[in-house]
């Protein structure tokens, strides 16, 4: 028995609660992933999990000996990466889930750049801007925008982004511009909402003009709960909407969107970076973060 393998493959059943998606995030078979366990239990001579044809649960035992072997895990990353001289550059392979939209237009343009300055760093990315399970999954980070309500996770705030309200031309010479945020809400205009995966709703937006002070929902002609998508429908001329300025920022310079309500100003969007409490941040994963953070600073955020 491969003492690593073993309590690798304990650990990620005990996250996942189960021997299939352990499995998977490990890229093993499920009978090799129970072999491990049961030779760690065998070796310990300890039951470290209660099985049943649905579940699995970690027993109390098994709870004390995952704390200790997700500190050893941690540890031995950091050895294996300190162990040469200290210009070794960081290497392993990260999960990280990202919105559509920022991995598009910013996230994967730059990719070439990181990839020059960690070449041993690979990176398996999910796209999205659904609800990911980061343990489940198996994943190390998620950077999503808008507040992180889940408080089992670290959350760490790389950014704000600056938004904007806008419409295409096409839509503008059949419906009119409107010159006031408040037009929206009589039904006369139509708004593209977007849905957050979180609550699967849409939520106004604050805008402000000298004290006054306005929550901007409108009327929803359509909703979508893809980044891609949502800015699709807008280009379209579908309706009104709010987006990240670097999301509109081609778009107006080609003529393709038209910026609205340039007497107000919305309030800006956090953005972060999250991860479980229990995942060692390791040095590939550090620099990652770092990197984004950076990304958010050249031209994702304020401008």
């Amino acid at each position: 028995m491969d003492r690593f393998d073993a309590m690798q493959a304990f650990v990620r059943v005990v996250e996942t609660r189960s021997f299939t998606r352990a499995a998977d995030t490990l890229r093993m078979s499920k009978t090799t992933v129970t072999q491990l366990v049961q030779q760690l239990e065998a070796r310990l001579r300890v039951k470290l999990l209660n099985r049943t044809t649905r579940k699995v649960n970690v027993t109390a035992d098994g709870a004390a000996y995952y704390e200790r072997a997700v500190r050893l895990l941690a540890e031995l990353d950091d050895a294996e990466t300190s162990l040469s001289d200290a210009s070794t550059l960081p290497r392993g392979r990260l999960r990280v889930d990202l919105p559509a939209p920022f991995a598009r237009l910013v996230v994967v343009p730059a990719l070439p750049e990181f990839h020059a300055r960690y070449p041993d760093i690979q990176i398996d990315f999910g796209v999205s801007d659904r609800m990911v399970d980061i343990i489940g999954e198996n994943v190390d980070c998620v950077v999503r925008g808008g507040s992180i309500l889940d408080q089992s996770l670290i959350a760490r705030r790389i950014g704000d982004l600056t938004l904007g309200a806008f419409a295409a031309p096409s839509y503008i010479a059949r419906r009119g511009k409107p010159l006031d945020p408040r037009e929206l809400e009589s039904g006369d205009h139509d708004v593209v909402g977007f849905l957050w995966a979180r609550t699967r709703k849409t939520y106004p937006y604050v805008m402000h003009r000298g004290d006054e002070r306005l929550e901007w929902q409108g009327h929803h002609a359509f909703t979508f709960d893809d980044g891609n998508a949502f800015q699709a429908a807008i280009l379209a001329g579908l309706g009104v909407a709010w987006l990240p300025a670097y999301m509109a920022k081609a778009h107006v310079a080609r003529s393709e969107l038209v910026p609205l309500f340039d007497d107000w100003r919305f309030e800006t969007m956090p953005m972060s970076v999250a991860y479980p409490p229990n995942r060692h941040v390791s040095a590939k994963l550090r620099v990652f973060i770092e990197w984004v953070a950076s990304l958010m600073d050249e031209g994702a955020g304020p401008s």
